[in-house]
């Protein structure tokens, strides 16, 4: 679903109000709900790690993940190379001191080494990346140093083993390098390449299917009747799927029939990996995805303690996971983004996906918040003109309006029984990853 109400960014909240109630006066159902952390423990030990795997070009590998371990079968670097320009040079001792001079015999190119030998008191002239020849001990840059012909006068204490990059001192033979489970960022595939991989073993491509429930939505370009509203939430997951490089099996808008929910997710669970559907888990009348999961499938999880996204269902269909996202926008964003995502990426086979980063810092004001649920709140994080973070919260914190999450770059995580927070009282920031943002 999708919403054109608009939001503001405040510095302030509307007051507080009175102190807080115990969490069983203010949040009647929160004994029932389901803790989060508890819900993604369970959520995360439900599912298992494809066991399909493909053998692809590492040119088509960004943000695969990898299948198997990898150890060097090469150092690297493959020999002792200059770090930069400049004149590789051969003295006894552990230093050679200013004003000292070398007779220069030859030169030395990245991919052209010298051939000859070095005596002690002559140089080579080498460039950056160039085999140092052994019997040199350490590379001078051309700028401390002076030329007259062949004669190389030094203009600056020279010590053993200066700008000299020795042999595997990056990656030596029989290192780990990447681990099964790893995703593969341009820097990992750079790495694989420099070792000269060619060829990656990763796991397949998983297939989502995805659809939305509702006789109210209409796709982005119908006519939008009197009560009707635009779907927004499959464009949401689809893009956050896209950017995990899962394929997605876009099933479109499900009307609220059981029979055609029923068919929809016998189809999705024939043809995909996973099923995400948004809306209808709630408890109205029209909500049927529930009554139809407990007749082709099996829900293990329904109503969790965090706000938004009390209604979020997980269970199965014919042994296939299913993640029922709430309907309103906000609801459906973060429930995927908090419980769905990491599950896919597990499913995917990923491993080490508890990334993201956390910060303590301190409420720019008061902020509402009655205890029982976990409350995932929206605001925006930047450096201030000092280099110091500010925080700033959204007043408007409804979970029917998506435009505060595309505003946002970050959550206020506040804790499940936690109350009303005071300005300068210590909050949990989550910078949004580059799933959501």
């Amino acid at each position: 679903m999708s919403s054109s109400t608009s939001s503001s960014m405040s510095s302030s909240t509307p007051s507080a109000g009175s102190p807080s109630k115990s969490a069983t006066e203010n949040s009647c159902e929160a004994p029932s709900l389901k803790p989060l952390e508890e819900a993604i423990s369970e959520l995360l030990s439900a599912v298992s790690a494809s066991e399909l795997i493909e053998d692809i070009d590492i040119s088509q590998a960004e943000d695969r993940i990898l299948a198997e371990d990898i150890n060097s079968s090469i150092d690297v670097p493959g020999f002792d190379n200059s770090a930069m320009d400049g004149y590789a040079l051969r003295f006894s001792g552990e230093e050679t001191g200013a004003s000292q001079s070398f007779r220069k015999v030859g030169e030395a190119f990245a991919g052209q080494s010298f051939k000859g030998a070095v005596a002690e008191g002559e140089c080579i002239r080498i460039m950056t990346g160039a085999e140092v020849p052994p019997e040199c001990n350490a590379v001078v840059m051309q700028e401390q140093c002076s030329a007259d012909g062949e004669l190389i006068s030094l203009q600056s204490t020279v010590t053993t083993g200066n700008n000299i990059r020795l042999k595997g001192n990056d990656i030596s033979t029989g290192d780990a390098v990447l681990h099964k489970g790893e995703r593969l960022s341009p820097a990992k595939l750079g790495v694989l390449a420099s070792l000269g991989v060619a060829k990656l073993a990763v796991y397949r491509r998983l297939k989502v299917a995805l659809f939305a429930s509702g006789d109210e939505l209409r796709a982005p370009g119908e006519d939008l009747q009197q009560g009707c509203i635009y779907e927004s939430n499959r464009f949401v997951v689809q893009s956050m799927l896209a950017r995990l490089g899962i394929d997605v099996l876009n099933l479109g808008i499900i009307p609220d029939q059981p029979s055609a929910l029923e068919s929809a997710f016998l189809k999705a669970a024939e043809q995909a990996d996973a099923i995400v559907c948004s809306g209808g888990v709630s408890v109205g009348e029209a909500d049927y995805t529930k009554a139809v999961l407990d007749k082709v499938g099996k829900i293990s999880m329904w109503k969790l303690a965090i706000k938004p996204g009390k209604p979020f269902a997980f269970g199965h269909v014919q042994d296939v996971p299913f993640f029922g996202l709430p309907g309103n926008p906000s609801s459906a964003a973060i429930t995927f983004h908090q419980l769905a995502l990491p599950c896919l990426r597990k499913l995917a086979g990923e491993r080490h996906i508890e990334d993201s980063l956390s910060l303590r810092l301190a409420a720019p004001h008061d902020i509402r918040k009655r205890p029982g649920r976990t409350d995932f709140q929206r605001g925006i994080l930047k450096m201030n003109s000092q280099g110091q973070l500010d925080l700033k919260v959204f007043s408007a914190q409804s979970s029917g309006m998506l435009s505060t999450l595309a505003a946002a770059n970050c959550y206020i995580k506040l804790e499940r029984e936690r109350g009303n927070i005071k300005a300068g009282e210590e909050v949990e920031v989550i910078p949004f990853d580059r799933w959501i943002l």
